[in-house]
């Protein structure tokens, strides 16, 4: 397979604009997290842009994959739909946690989040492996974001 390097830079542009955008929404989160009773595991700050960049390029590149596939477009089309109703979800989820401070709703949307990334992990892997193990990292990272989610909550 030979690389379409102008589909692949849209492809990773695209998560890290809409990561980006949410971001300057929710003022970046550093200044609430800060301020937020957090439990023992929960890392600093500027720890949450690093690992979301990495995960938004990941994303990307898992995205292209299927884009670029052999695959049947109705498979392909199902695929790249739950990709895209999940980054909505993931645009929507800092915005009522920081800027709404809504964090039992954020509890729940981070967790259909999650359902909707297994989902779009596994139709990934039915068209090509690579893609659904790509998107396995941030799986785990909105485990452990629910994790920190429903600990704020709790005390609220």
């Amino acid at each position: 397979m030979s690389i379409k390097p102008k589909a692949l830079a849209v492809s990773v542009a695209m998560p890290l604009a809409i990561g980006g955008l949410a971001a300057l929404i929710s003022g970046g989160g550093a200044e609430a997290y800060g301020a937020l009773n957090r439990p023992a595991l929960s890392p600093p700050a500027w720890l949450f842009p690093v690992v979301w960049t990495a995960l938004y390029i990941l994303m990307g590149i898992a995205a292209y994959l299927v884009a670029v596939s052999d695959a049947d477009s109705a498979q392909k089309r199902t695929a790249l739909l739950f990709y895209g109703v999940q980054l909505f979800f993931n645009f929507l989820w800092p915005i009522a946690f920081f800027n709404f401070g809504a964090y039992w709703f954020a509890f729940v949307w981070i967790l259909l989040l999650f359902a909707l990334i297994f989902v779009t992990a596994v139709l990934f892997y039915r068209i090509t492996p690579a893609a659904g193990w790509l998107l396995l990292p941030y799986l785990f990272w909105v485990a452990f974001a629910s994790y920190l989610n429903f600990a704020v909550a709790s005390p609220h």
